[in-house]
């Protein structure tokens, strides 16, 4: 590794063995040349991670005495310490993936990825919080860009997002416990999305929709579909290993409902109860060969490389009450999804279709 960044290294080898007690309060440091002998580097590099470690208040550098960690190590509460801390952290992973070969798309779609992940299981306070927008609701990857992007769209407000599946969403809609819902909830018997859903959940609420985009669902595919898989009736073929969304979900209530129509029962689809909570969970396990077919979005099969077959364009609304329209943070957002730049960053998704993207429908 080059010198330049060879420090943080060091500086942040020695800042998480003070943190975790193995260098201790009060204990000195390795002298400057003993430090050079074991990275195999200048003189120059070793006394600039020693200042980094001053920079954070960790250790204390004297001349005679050498330099010691502090006898209280400061709060790692929520501090420009703190802050300056995961900065650190998240430079030392980027240079040693950039070392490794791969690019900053590839670095932060795989950022990205990991972060629905962990939102697919987190639990977050159910309280309204200040200045943060409350996401529940369905798996979609323009929610996933809104939550990075949010503060450019309306500054001093942050997009904290849970997927659990459209039909949580609209159950945390009704208990308070969300400000905006994700949802793609197909109705069989209108031939419609989310409103007929809404109207039951919430009678007699007026209820407002955002439309975000329309999304290429379909199957996801090993790589040159090997299985030669065409259609819902060959996922409960012999030696098929289909993997499934949660219950719950609007693509499970999707495929529940064309299964029925169908006639396909489900105890003849192998790994019809193996469920995941985001298509890009769905996406990763077929990638690994764990899977050879899941109902997913097209742009989540693009992401993994893997092979796709379109089976319907669904309609992916974020729903609220109609008088948190007048919420200052997602005024901000209505505003900025009925501009050219939100359509622009959409249609950039495969699979997605940005027409009516920034419609606002109001139930009554």
């Amino acid at each position: 590794m080059e010198e330049k960044y060879l420090y943080r290294q060091i500086a942040e080898h020695l800042h998480q063995q003070i943190l975790s007690g193995e260098i201790k309060p009060g204990d000195r440091l390795p002298s400057v040349r003993e430090m050079t002998r074991h990275w195999n580097c200048t003189i120059g590099t070793i006394q600039r991670a020693y200042q980094e470690l001053v920079a954070q208040g960790l250790v204390t550098s004297r001349a005679g005495q050498g330099t010691r960690v502090v006898g209280q190590i400061p709060d790692q509460g929520n501090t420009p310490l703190r802050r300056l801390n995961i900065l650190h952290r998240a430079e030392a992973f980027l240079l040693e993936v950039l070392n490794a070969g791969y690019t900053q798309a590839e670095i932060e779609e795989a950022v990205r990825l990991a972060l629905d992940r962990w939102r697919a299981v987190s639990k977050r306070p159910s309280a309204p919080t200040p200045n943060i927008v409350r996401f529940i609701g369905s798996h979609d990857l323009a929610v996933t860009w809104l939550a990075s992007h949010f503060p450019e769209i309306a500054s001093g407000y942050s997009f904290q997002p849970q997927f659990t599946g459209s039909m949580g969403g609209l159950i945390a809609l009704v208990e308070g416990n969300a400000d905006l819902a994700g949802c793609h909830l197909w109705d069989e018997e209108s031939h419609t999305y989310n409103i007929p859903f809404i109207q039951k959940l919430l009678p007699g609420k007026q209820m407002a929709l955002l439309h975000l985009a329309e999304r290429q669902l379909g199957l996801i595919l090993s790589p040159g579909n090997p299985l030669r898989i065409s259609g819902l009736k060959d996922i409960c073929g012999d030696g098929v290993r289909f993997i499934n969304r949660q219950s719950g979900s609007g693509t499970r209530v999707w495929l529940d409902s064309m299964l029925r129509q169908h006639g396909i029962q489900t105890e003849k689809i192998c790994g019809y109860d193996i469920e995941m909570n985001t298509h890009s969970e769905i996406a990763k396990t077929i990638a690994e060969g764990n899977a050879d077919v899941g109902l997913g979005l097209e742009a989540s099969a693009h992401t993994y490389g893997l092979d796709f077959t379109p089976l319907t364009c669904e309609k992916y609304d974020l729903v609220c009450h109609a008088n948190s329209l007048n919420n200052p943070a997602i005024q901000k957002l209505a505003k900025w999804l009925s501009t050219s730049e939100s359509r622009q960053v959409f249609s950039n998704l495969a699979g997605y279709v940005t027409t009516d993207t920034g419609k606002v429908t109001i139930i009554d």
